[in-house]
Order: structure tokens, then sequence, then C-alpha cells
């Protein structure tokens, strides 16, 4: 198998998936129809697992015999926004400048996806001994929501794989495990009066104040209580408030507030545990502002839950993964989340490789280096052989 035209029909496939705006707000489906097209040309099959609406999909396929031992290829689908965002060229068609290929997704991680749809076709000539299997998601980038309905028909239509390599940008390194993310929306209401008569009414705002600064609070605990050995960085829980809305006039007490906030854990600290003192904390301020005004109270809406992902010593997964990337590196970890704890939390030996680095996610300019491309090209190489 060569690799420069494994190369070449990657850079043709990345092409394609730029052009398709995946951001999460909007649908999928141009780009899932754009992957099953190309691999009913290969004479394969797709499953599809829709979101409730049937708005977005998640596309799994088996390339290969229908045995156990396959690799499991997975990445999600789905970019952020480019809004307000000073890009030197349109996010997304695909750019080269010097040796930097340019787009929305080129990093994360639409370079990855491309990789994996240009090794299909050696997969697809019936010359390997164990299968290929493409996982593609939706909506990673908000939660990873769409992978936990695709995660449960890989546990029961896929022959069990060897491993599962989940392609977030790591530069090609291997990364042994991630943090996982919880995220929260809490609603204040309160009720409205003027500003001057305090008594006839109840700020939102002021009450929502004083629950963001039990979580600043809570923020700093968790920063005193690191583990100094941790692969993490930060090596500790972190939380942060993203977003805040509240008050419609500075002469009116303000009839809601709400924020949003996430907590980031890592293997072995549970965020339920962490978090149930502030929810006590709202549940109980509900209470006292309905004993004032019945239309006021805090509503707490858990908006996503992406468990960590712990390292695998010794695991077939990170072994098979340092073995195609040429890695001897030491053990690693990401601060950010991914898919890769809710497949390794179905019983799948999961390890993160992939090309790009995150540094460039999420950014105006979002990039690729070349050298990665082609070290992301040769790992399917290796697989492809590996798996002969």
């Amino acid at each position: 198998m060569d690799t420069n035209d494994l190369r070449a029909a990657a850079l043709t496939h990345l092409e394609a998936l730029i052009a398709f705006d995946t951001t999460s707000r909007d649908s999928n489906l141009k780009l899932i129809d754009y992957v099953e097209a190309f691999l009913t040309g290969h004479g394969l099959s797709a499953r599809r697992v829709a979101n409730a609406d049937g708005t977005k999909a998640n596309l799994y396929a088996t390339v290969g015999p229908a045995v156990m031992g396959g690799v499991v290829l997975s990445g999600h689908t789905d970019v952020v926004l480019v809004d307000g965002q000073a890009w030197s060229s349109d996010p997304f068609t695909l750019t080269r400048r010097g040796e930097r290929l340019y787009g929305r997704g080129t990093c994360d991680m639409k370079g990855f996806l491309a990789l994996a749809l240009a090794v299909v076709p050696a997969f697809a000539r019936g010359t390997t001994a164990r299968p290929l299997h493409l996982a593609f998601s939706y909506d990673e980038e908000v939660g990873c929501l769409g992978a936990p309905s695709m995660i449960r028909e890989l546990v029961t239509e896929l022959p069990a794989p060897l491993a599962v390599i989940v392609g977030e940008p790591t530069n090609m390194e291997v990364v042994s495990g991630h943090k996982g993310i919880s995220t929260w929306r809490v609603t204040v209401t309160g009720h409205e009066a003027h500003s001057s008569l305090t008594h006839l009414g109840v700020s939102a705002n002021m009450v929502a104040v004083g629950l963001m600064a039990q979580l600043r609070d809570l923020a700093r605990v968790l920063a005193d209580h690191g583990d100094p050995t941790s692969l993490y960085h930060p090596p500790h829980a972190t939380l942060t408030i993203g977003l805040m809305q509240g008050g419609t006039a500075v002469n009116i007490l303000a009839r809601e507030c709400s924020f949003v906030f996430d907590l980031r854990t890592p293997p072995g600290q549970d965020p339920d545990a962490i978090i149930a003192p502030f929810l006590a904390a709202c549940a109980g301020e509900d209470v006292a502002l309905k004993r004032h005004f019945a239309d006021a109270g805090v509503q707490v809406l858990r908006r996503s839950a992406t468990p960590s992902f712990a390292p695998e010593p010794g695991g077939a997964a990170e072994q098979l993964a340092r073995r195609l990337a040429g890695d001897n590196g030491p053990a690693r970890a990401a601060a950010y989340a991914a898919e890769a704890g809710q497949f390794q939390g179905a019983g799948f030996s999961t390890i993160i490789c992939g090309p790009g680095s995150i540094e460039q996610a999420h950014q105006a300019d979002e990039y690729m280096e070349i050298t990665q491309f082609e070290r992301g090209a040769a790992f399917m190489t290796r697989l492809y052989e590996a798996m002969v």
C-alpha cells in the first residue's frame, strides 16, 4: 500500500469534508450523505443512528471480514462556530498556505476522518484478516451528545474489536486519558419592581451573583487540592462559568438571570459528589424565594455529562497505537473532554491519537501542518499492514 497515494486520496476527502458547514448548531446530514455514498461506491453498507428529530446522524460501518479483533476509527463530524472570528480565508474552503492546510475542522477533526476514509479502499479489497470499523458521530463539540446512541449499537452489532482509536488532534502522539466534563445551566427567576423599592420584589441578578460566588469559591478549593503527580494539566478539577445573562434595565429588579458553568474532573473524581453542595444551595434558595413570590425560584438543568477517560496501562489500544505511531514517549493525558471515555465505559479498549494540534483548534485560521497529515497517512498505512 502506497502512503503517498493514501495521502493524496485523504487530501481530496478533506477538501470535501471541510466544504460541509457542520457547525454543531446545524445539521451534519450532507456530510453523512457524502460518507455513505463513498462507502456504497466501494460495495459497503453503513448504518445511521439519528438524533430524535432526524436532523443529525451518527454513522458506522465495517470494512473487511465480520470477525473479532478489528479496529474502530472514531471521530466527530461537527465543528465549532466561526462567528466573530477573523479568518484570512473562507473557513469552509480548504486552503493551503506554505506547509499548512487551513479550514474549520482541519485538525479538529476532519483531517482524521479524511485519513480514515482514504484507507477504506484497501480494506474493501478483502485482503485483510481483520476488519476496520468506522464510527463517525455528531454533536461532540456541545457535550459528546451523539456518540452514546451509536456506541450502544456498536456493543451489540460489532464482533468485539481489539481497539478503538479516537482521532482527536494529538500531534500523532498517543494520549491515554482525558478529563470528564459536566455542564449545568442555572436559571434564577426574580420578581420585577422598581429598583428603588427592593422590598416589593427580588432581583434575579442579585441572587445569581451569590450562587456564582459559591462556584467561584468551589473552584478555588478544587485548585488547592490537586495531585502534583497527575498526568493532567492543570492537575486538579476545574470549574468555570462560561455564560451569564440577566436583567432588562438598570432601574428594574431583574426578572431573570441565567448562567452556564462546566466542571472538568480527572478520573477518580465524582462530579456529582463535588457539585452536590451547590445544588443543595440552589434548592434552598428556590424554597426561600417562593416563600415571598410564588413566581420566583431557582431551576438547575444539567446539559451534559461526559465521563473521564482513564489510562489503561498495557491496554491493547495503547500498545497498537504506539506501534503504529512509532511513539515510545511518556504517558500523556488531556485536559479536554472527548468521546474516549464513553467508548471506554462501554468496555472498549480505547486510545486517543490523531493528526494536528489541539492548540490550533477552535480558533480563527485553524490549520494542520502538512507534516502532521503525512504522519497520519503513514499511521493508516501501518494500520492496514497490521491487519493483513
